[in-house]
């Protein structure tokens, strides 16, 4: 059995028919204490903690410097082939258009007493981004090192520090390197894990701390990110990647499922959903995906990922397919209906929504544009995807006139007083003829 069938006969049913669900959330309880460890360890000793650590998990041999010299990245570059660079290049192309459409612009209103309110909108003064090492460094993921560092840039972040775990032989994968020489960046560091996280927020000898981080990583340094979240700010505490499908009879099953088991590939807690209103497109979508399945290089972490957490789940409507979505709030939701735009209204929760049968997740994740960091677990019911505002700060500006001061000088003390605040009070009344 590829995954689970359940038929539902109203919305109201899938808090109890999607419980099993939930249990994507439960958090190892040893890794907490684990990442706190890490953390205090690296408070204390700094560049000393992350070479031990490194060694340990890494690359038993490795020795610093920890910062990836300028020369390094350039050679890296060159080692990459003409093809793969101008594939890079097409997609941070697309990636920064559609972020500097993003871009906030300070703004200032002006009373008619003569005072001047407004917004200021400035980027923070540095960003660390964390780039997983992917398969021990054989598998780079480019593509968050894209959709990180080019949002950070659009805001105009004076300095981008990136992290990534070395290989065995202590060296980074050309890829990641050619991508951060087209991108101009030369702050990278063979550092990884949670104690990459910790060096980003408070900073050691070779590694000065930042303002923001982002990036994707393991629980460890998901843990990680949310501990230090204070310190500096974070992107988010994203869990594992999920992809809901809404299908009707119209969709080819054979793509749903190749959408299905390009999300179940990632990890064996990722969650591919299918809603479908038409009973033969869901017996169809289970075949293709037992078929599809077996032929994949990692078919045995798709197929535990369907098992444990993928479904095909049959509604009566469309209407209540749309309604158990909004109920989820998916990281990503894709749309295969005959008129896809006609229910982009009602879908109120999602990550990022894919409208129509060539609009695959994948084409999102690496080069349509849009960020591909998005809110997981149920957190697109308030949260966003990555975005330019990540890595800026708003400061609200306020010159009063003496004119508004007089006019409004009882109002706030009367305010004041009401919440004790006798000094609060005076120094408005002070201003007073």
């Amino acid at each position: 059995m590829a995954c689970r069938i359940l038929t539902l006969s109203s919305e109201q049913e899938w808090p109890g028919a999607g419980q099993w669900l939930k249990g994507r959330a439960e958090p190892d309880a040893g890794v907490e204490s684990g990442v706190r460890e890490i953390l205090a360890a690296v408070r204390e000793k700094g560049d000393a903690a992350l070479c031990e650590y490194t060694r340990r998990f890494d690359c038993p041999d490795f020795a610093p410097p920890l910062r990836v010299s300028g020369r390094d990245i350039a050679r890296a570059a060159a080692q990459v082939p003409p093809e793969h660079q101008e594939h890079i290049s097409a997609a941070a192309a697309n990636i920064r258009d559609f972020h500097e459409a993003q871009t906030e612009k300070s703004w200032f209103m002006t009373r008619a007493d003569g005072s001047i309110l407004g917004q200021r909108v400035l980027p923070v003064d540095a960003v660390g981004l964390y780039v997983p090492g992917g398969r021990g460094g054989n598998t780079p993921l480019v593509s968050s090192l894209l959709m990180n560092a080019i949002p950070a840039q659009v805001a105009g972040v004076p300095r981008i520090a990136v992290c990534t775990p070395p290989r065995g032989d202590g060296g980074i994968n050309p890829v990641i390197l050619a991508a951060a020489h087209l991108l101009d960046i030369d702050e990278v560091y063979r550092v990884g894990g949670a104690w990459a996280i910790a060096a980003l927020a408070f900073g050691t000898e070779s590694l000065p701390g930042v303002d923001v981080v982002a990036g994707p990583g393991n629980i460890w340094v998901t843990t990680a990110k949310r501990l230090c979240h204070g310190a500096v700010g974070i992107d988010m505490t994203a869990g594992p990647s999920e992809v809901l499908i809404l299908a009707d009879a119209t969709a080819d099953p054979a793509m749903i499922a190749a959408d299905m088991l390009a999300q179940a590939e990632h990890d064996p807690l990722a969650s591919a959903l299918c809603l479908t209103d038409n009973r033969a497109l869901a017996d169809r979508l289970h075949q293709e995906l037992q078929k599809q399945c077996a032929v994949l290089p990692r078919s045995r972490t798709a197929a535990r990922s369907l098992l444990d957490w993928g479904a095909i789940v049959i509604t009566p409507d469309m209407k209540t397919a749309v309604a158990v979505a909004n109920q989820i709030a998916p990281e990503h939701l894709e749309v295969c209906t005959a008129d896809p735009w006609s229910l982009l209204p009602e879908i109120r929760h999602a990550g990022a929504v894919f409208l129509g049968s060539h609009s695959p997740e994948a084409v999102g994740d690496y080069f349509a544009g849009p960020n591909h960091v998005l809110p997981t677990m149920s957190t697109a019911r308030f949260a966003s995807a990555l975005s330019v505002q990540t890595f800026c700060k708003k400061t609200s500006i306020l010159a009063i006139s003496p004119a508004f001061v007089r006019e409004n000088a009882t109002a706030v003390a009367n305010l004041a007083r009401l919440e004790g605040l006798e000094a609060h009070a005076r120094s408005v009344e002070a201003r007073l003829p």
